[in-house]
């Protein structure tokens, strides 16, 4: 049954300390002799990541279900991180102390780095869902695999949708802006496109690359200035709330794209974003990872999804939740092979896993030398009735491309 931990206090910790130095001490065939496979699930589920962070616990709670189903025993405990790296170490230390055999989180990168040195200390792996810090994978950590794209990869397979995405719908772009925040996530997407854009074989040219500081109160300095450029296509990345500005701002100054796309970014497919903007909202695309929505596991992990969390739109969480989800599985597959959850025994397992059926768009889910999928690809889902909506590639679409964009004029 999962349990939840809460913030530890000075005592709790030393407690909790206390405790795991018997656990420690305990005969290793204790853990050997496990007949579930007890996971600590690290996520922000408060504190300024707390929207993503609770998406992805949504994932965790309907994972369980889904993971009985097919003859997976495990057993969940939910931890919050509080968005603070320093919490995400501590806590998944009192966790391994309280008998957790492995670990899955933590959708920020600074808390998914505090929680692997950690389990590289107790030698107890982690399955990183979500966090795309290219070090997580280049710091020679052992005990760790990333079910994820790096930031370098999100952007590469991001533009290669984007041409794939043009041959489909025969549009001819000549220029595009790209418009990104100033923070971490968004200059580090900035490197990125400034690496790979030159050698993508993109038909447009790159007139420009904007950063814009998310606390604004608006974007209209930035659109006047996309508008002067006047480019055919505009590249973004942004979150929910600086998206709805940006929408609004272009729609004021009567600017009319063939397409506004996200290279790889969320902000576009936000509930917050469709509420906000209505009809607005719609034909906006963003090429990135994606539940495949002809995947019987993704189906199974939608019904489950929709008796569960009646309140949320699993079309709308489904990234945060497939992502989650398929790291459990993930986890819970390599528990079975090996036969034990000792935890360089587990984690050779996790390094052998060739997992053909999973929720997530892409071939079988593999790990090179460094614990990294080198294979996940990105897909185009365009907003659809303002619902996210797959449209490339074709095999997995449920819907055609549409471009360019339909005037913002009797949208509403």
């Amino acid at each position: 049954m999962p349990s939840d931990f809460r913030k530890l206090t000075r005592r709790g910790l030393l407690a909790g300390t206390a405790a795991g130095a018997a656990f420690i001490a305990a005969p290793s065939i204790l853990r050997a002799q496990s007949q579930s496979l007890k996971i600590a699930v690290v996520l922000p589920q408060s504190g300024y990541l707390a929207q993503a962070g609770q998406s992805c616990h949504r994932g965790a709670l309907v994972s369980s279900s889904v993971l009985a189903d097919m003859g997976h025993k495990v057993e969940l405990v939910h931890i919050d991180m509080e968005s603070n790296p320093d919490v995400a170490r501590t806590q998944t230390e009192r966790a391994i102390n309280e008998g957790a055999q492995c670990v899955v989180g933590a959708f920020d990168s600074a808390g998914t780095l505090a929680i692997a040195q950690v389990c590289e200390q107790r030698q107890v792996p982690l399955i990183v869902n979500i966090g795309a810090a290219p070090q997580l994978t280049e710091q020679g950590y052992k005990f760790l695999v990333r079910n994820f794209p790096t930031g370098g990869m999100l952007v590469n397979n991001g533009l290669k949708q984007i041409k794939a995405l043009i041959d489909a719908t025969k549009i001819a772009p000549k220029t595009a802006v790209f418009l990104h925040a100033n923070d971490n996530f968004g200059m580090a997407q900035r490197q990125g496109m400034d690496k790979v854009f030159p050698t993508a074989g993109l038909p447009f040219q790159l007139l420009e690359s904007i950063a814009y500081d998310p606390k604004a109160q608006d974007l209209s300095v930035e659109v006047t200035r996309i508008r002067g450029l006047n480019p055919d296509l505009l590249l973004v990345v942004t979150r929910a709330a600086d998206a709805i500005k940006l929408v609004r701002d272009i729609v004021r100054q009567k600017f009319q794209p063939m397409g506004i796309i996200s290279p790889g970014a969320p902000g576009l497919y936000d509930e917050e974003f469709y509420k906000a903007l209505g009809p607005l909202a719609d034909y906006h695309i963003d090429a990135i990872p994606w539940a495949n929505p002809k995947s019987k596991i993704t189906q199974a992990l939608e019904g489950a999804f929709k008796k569960q969390q009646p309140n949320y739109r699993f079309a709308v969480e489904c990234f945060n939740v497939g992502f989650t989800f398929e790291a459990l599985l993930i986890a819970a597959d390599a528990f079975k092979r090996a036969g034990t959850a000792t935890g360089p025994e587990l984690m050779k397992a996790l390094k052998a896993t060739n997992l053909t059926d999973h929720a997530m768009i892409g071939p079988p889910v593999k790990f090179d030398e460094k614990g990294q999928n080198v294979d996940i690809p990105s897909s185009c889902v365009q907003n659809r009735a303002q619902t996210p909506t797959v449209v490339l590639p074709a095999d997995v679409a449920t819907m055609t491309p549409v471009l360019p964009e339909p005037p913002w004029q009797g949208r509403t």
